[in-house]
């Protein structure tokens, strides 16, 4: 019950931050994801900090208001302090606190002094929470939020706006609650800003069924609590949907996490969903830049191998630009199946996720485990790169299984996807999963996707960890099967061919025969007439 009335809470927050944008013109405007993400990340930090204060120091957990037991330090006692704090707390100064620009907000000037206090503590925490270009540029966690609003007469009403909403609630009290928690609220967050809105790489949103599955299957139960000092990678993160269950799932403070996608805004979505779910150890390995052409995370000159990979690549998208600087030495044995040609009339079908995949085998550790989503022909394809890829994770026995999932999972796209997942310590058999035909239809705004059930998502996860062979559902093949099949990874392609034989009569039996004998000569008969009929048409035709 505390739970979810502090779930209503938060989100009426974050409606309430919406409301302000949109009464001073921001409402759906390119910016205003920033200002809102910027100002509860702000929120956030501030009530971690006294959070954390809190539990550490008694003066400042029975002082009536917290900001004057920590103003009150001096200098010494108030480092000493943020020494013993967690390194997912930001380090701020009494100067920080959204109590003290509250108590500013009629002095002249307050939105620069919001801005300034804002990027204050974003070089503060510059070392710990600022995200990397690939080229080496630090993306710092806050901009100069006023700025964002043209008319500079209604910049200082703006920020007065916004503190006066942030100080009425706190966020001390979600701060024990678990995973589920905070992923409730980081989609509730973002849900207006992270759709498949095209760019250089779409930021593509990962459903919760499919993030769920790919993470029960890659850290079974019976495994959980057990993995640690593990690295888990995904090279197109998005906002971290399926990487944030991976790491609940080994635990938050037993791996750390490695990614790089394209998009700006998706690498500050990315750091925003680390700082919720107590991963901020792993931001410095967030890397704004094109995995697909400059590779990030090496050891030394080669590519950095890990222990877990996810990822939900983009499908098809126009990469002409610099697909021939892939086809260099170098790159050979990553891409060893080959690089997609440019296609003349379709640039934008160029399939950029076998770039992914080549590039998540060749990342992947001796023994590591990987799960990728991929349009579900990639599996069947009889030629070109898919082919070369299969055969590849055959011949190293390196797959775990397919599961092939329902139409429309994803409410953006129409394609059909499967997970592939690959465990490069399996030698035995492989699991193929049909579950094309689970889930209900429902519509979405304007698309209609389809939802699985907890119980279907379990049945998914329980038959792939069991390797079970289920009538109509799945097969567990050996890796000769898979070879005799021409390399096929689809579970129909599997599945027994049924037979049904029946009893009957010598005279049931001469009788359905004398049925069959008469259809085909009343066949014979009709297409005798049709052959007479057309060459007498015919021959009319020829004499007019």
């Amino acid at each position: 019950m505390v739970e979810l009335e502090f779930q209503q809470k938060t989100k009426a927050l974050i409606d309430s931050l919406k409301n302000i944008c949109a009464h001073y013109g921001l409402g759906n405007d390119g910016n205003e994801f920033k200002i809102i993400t910027q100002t509860f990340l702000y929120k956030f930090l501030n009530d971690k900090f006294a959070y954390e204060a809190k539990q550490i120091d008694e003066k400042v957990a029975s002082s009536e208001k917290w900001e004057e037991a920590l103003v009150a330090m001096s200098e010494d006692e108030l480092e000493m302090l943020q020494l013993q704090m967690g390194g997912d707390t930001a380090r701020l100064k009494p100067h920080h606190f959204i109590s003290y620009l509250f108590g500013q907000q009629n002095a002249p000037d307050f939105a620069k002094l919001f801005d300034d206090t804002l990027r204050d503590i974003a070089l503060t925490n510059n070392d710990v929470f600022a995200v990397k270009t690939d080229g080496g540029t630090k993306v710092v966690l806050f901009d100069r939020v006023s700025e964002y609003i043209s008319d500079e007469s209604k910049r200082d009403a703006f920020c007065r706006a916004i503190i006066n909403k942030l100080v009425e609630f706190s966020f001390e009290r979600i701060f024990t609650q678990k995973f589920d928690f905070y992923a409730t609220i980081f989609e509730y967050l973002i849900k207006d800003y992270n759709s498949n809105s095209g760019g250089k790489y779409a930021e593509y949103y990962t459903p919760h069924a499919v993030a769920r599955i790919m993470a029960a299957i890659l850290v079974p139960a019976d495994q959980q609590g057990k993995v640690k000092n593990v690295s888990c990678y995904d090279p197109s993160a998005g906002s971290g949907t399926l990487l944030m269950n991976v790491a609940h799932a080994i635990g938050e403070n037993r791996c750390s996490i490695y990614t790089q996608d394209i998009s700006q805004k998706s690498s500050n979505l990315l750091r925003l969903n680390l700082i919720l779910n107590n991963l901020v150890h792993s931001i410095p390995n967030v890397i704004q830049g094109n995995t697909v052409l400059h590779p990030y995370h090496k050891d030394g000159k080669d590519l950095k191998k890990f222990d877990y990979i996810v990822s939900n690549p983009p499908f098809k998208m126009d990469f002409s630009d610099f697909r021939n600087d892939l086809d260099s030495k170098e790159n050979k044995e990553r891409f060893f199946a080959g690089i997609p040609k440019i296609k003349p009339k379709a640039k934008d079908k160029m399939e950029i996720y076998q770039l992914f995949l080549q590039h998540i085998i060749h990342s992947l550790k001796p023994g590591g485990k990987a799960a990728v989503v991929v349009p579900t022909g990639f599996i069947t394809a009889q030629s070109g790169i898919d082919k070369g890829i299969r055969e590849y994770l055959v011949k190293h026995k390196m797959l775990a299984g397919v599961i092939s999932m329902p139409s429309n999972i994803f409410a953006t796209t129409g394609t059909n996807v499967s997970i592939l997942f690959m465990d490069g310590s399996n030698k035995g058999k492989v699991v193929l999963i049909d579950a094309s035909n689970l889930g209900e239809k429902i519509k979405d705004g304007k698309n209609q996707k389809t939802v699985l059930s907890a119980e279907e998502e379990q049945r998914v996860i329980d038959t792939f960890n069991a390797k079970q062979a289920v009538e109509d559902f799945s097969v567990a093949v050996s890796y000769d099967e898979i070879e005799a099949k021409n390399y096929s990874l689809s579970a129909g392609q599997y599945f027994d061919v049924k037979i049904e034989y029946v009893d009957i009569t010598p005279e049931q039996f001469a009788k359905k025969m004398h049925g069959f004998t008469s259809n085909l000569d009343s066949l014979f008969i009709q297409s005798r007439e049709l052959e007479t009929e057309i060459k007498k048409q015919l021959a009319g035709l020829k004499y007019e």
